[in-house]
């Protein structure tokens, strides 16, 4: 069998070695339906075909790519196992499908090639029906349009139906068939006996692991029944709106693939005298640290000291408070606020207890001799 290096997976799937992600999963696409056993009935047809796909499984990811380059022009580290290299688990989440679940201490050329089992790469002419992603919008409102509600046109970018197709991604009367790559299961096994693994599994890279495809993709939105628009709508905030609230227009999101329903347009209001961000937020956090050193110390006699440790951040706290223009901030402004500090301090409590007992015990220490003087 001939080692790893002496293997050319960029001829075997007949690719530059410059080529682009989408090149080499075309490039397969197209190996794979010639060389498939139930297509091509040649006597090494299976053979080649393994190897097809052991060369996408290599190049199809970056990382396992980048190391067989290295390999390939002699670097001594390339073969080295390293978890920041990508060593066992590595990129394809999951786990190895087969019998063997571990690389124990020895290095992985191709770090995560064990998992195969669970990545799903959607293909240009994968049929796989699904649910389309709420867009989210976030709407500016003043404090009076929030007090007394507002309509808002907001412009934003969205998949929607295709037109041609209208939205099944096909042109023809049957929107799908079996995949041809993999036969209708959803994977396809990779030869992994280079490296004494035996066989491995791995999602289809044509159909993303549905098992189907577009009979006839459609030309416009190349089979996935959506195209990319620029869409228009108004969002209706009610009376005593606050920052932060949400406002949902049903099927004005993006459109699912392939006849998927489709999300929804979400409006989130953003009320600048109500929101709590940035200098503020951490001045309020800051405060909730220092307190509960300040109130423990004044009930221990230790006050003056800790005031001394904390007269520091109490003023920047104070300062980057201050300087969030608080005369034109909201009653939910300062309750937010409030909340990040007692936030802080239920974080600096427990710190603050140990500080506190510990001088107090020391400075009782330094004491106890003078008292019977």
């Amino acid at each position: 069998m001939a080692g790893m290096n002496d293997k050319d997976y960029y001829a075997i799937l007949g690719v530059d070695k410059d080529a682009s992600a989408k090149d080499i999963q075309k490039a397969f696409q197209q190996k794979a339906r010639k060389l498939h056993p139930d297509v091509n009935k040649e006597p090494d047809a299976e053979e080649r075909f393994k190897e097809v796909s052991e060369a996408y499984a290599v190049l199809s990811d970056e990382q396992k790519r980048a190391r067989y380059d290295a390999m390939r022009s002699g670097s001594p580290f390339a073969s080295a196992g390293s978890p920041s290299a990508g060593g066992y688990p590595g990129g394809y989440p999951g786990g190895y499908q087969g019998g063997y679940t571990g690389f124990g201490g020895f290095g992985f050329p191709f770090g995560g090639m064990g998992g195969f089992g669970t990545q799903r790469r959607r293909g240009a002419s994968a049929y796989n029906p699904s649910t389309g992603a709420d867009v989210i919008v976030e709407v500016k409102l003043s404090r009076d349009q929030a007090k007394d509600g507002a309509k808002v046109a907001v412009k934003y970018p969205r998949y929607e139906p295709c037109d041609n197709c209208h939205g099944s991604g096909s042109v023809a009367s049957e929107h799908h068939r079996a995949c041809p790559t993999c036969g209708g299961t959803g994977a396809i096994a990779v030869d992994l006996g280079m490296f004494g693994m035996g066989q491995a599994r791995m999602v289809c890279p044509e159909c993303g692991g549905s098992g189907k495809v577009v009979a006839d993709p459609c030309p416009v939105c190349g089979g996935e029944g959506r195209t990319r628009v620029q869409a228009e709508a108004v969002v209706e905030f009610p009376a005593g709106t606050h920052d932060g609230d949400v406002v949902r227009i049903k099927a004005r999101g993006n459109a699912g693939t392939n006849g998927g329903e489709t999300g929804d347009l979400v409006g989130r209001a953003h009320v600048a005298a109500e929101r709590l961000e940035g200098r503020a937020q951490s001045g309020f956090y800051m405060l909730g640290l220092v307190l509960p050193f300040l109130v423990l110390s004044a009930f221990s006699g230790t006050f003056s000291m800790f005031l001394m440790l904390c007269l520091l951040p109490l003023v920047m706290g104070i300062f980057m408070i201050v300087s969030d223009d608080v005369l034109h901030r909201s009653g939910l402004w300062w309750k937010r606020g409030l909340q990040v500090l007692a936030n802080g301090a239920a974080n600096g409590l427990v710190f603050a207890m140990i500080a506190v007992w510990f001088s107090s015990c020391t400075q009782a220490v330094f004491l106890a001799p003078y008292r019977f003087m």
